[in-house]
């Protein structure tokens, strides 16, 4: 018997919503989560204030970025499996 993937913080959505949704939900917050590097100071301090907006804890600089992440490149399109 195959082992079953864990998907970490999608747990919490137990048996519903379905695996295809949960997965993709899980690598969008992987990337959130994840470490951001400052485009000011480059040390990897930057976190999320509110959608498109962070901010660099160590040097104080808000700035604009995507959604998710500070750079274009972090999620991948499902078509590139």
């Amino acid at each position: 018997m195959a082992k079953a993937k864990k998907h970490g913080s999608v747990k919490r959505f137990g048996a519903r919503y379905g695996r295809r949704v949960k997965h993709r939900l899980a690598e969008i917050e992987s990337v959130l989560k994840g470490k951001h590097k400052c485009p000011y100071c480059r040390a990897p301090k930057a976190k999320r204030i509110s959608v498109g907006i962070w901010e660099c804890k160590k040097c104080g600089a808000k700035f604009t970025g995507k959604a998710y992440s500070v750079k274009k490149d972090s999620i991948k399109e499902e078509g590139n499996e």
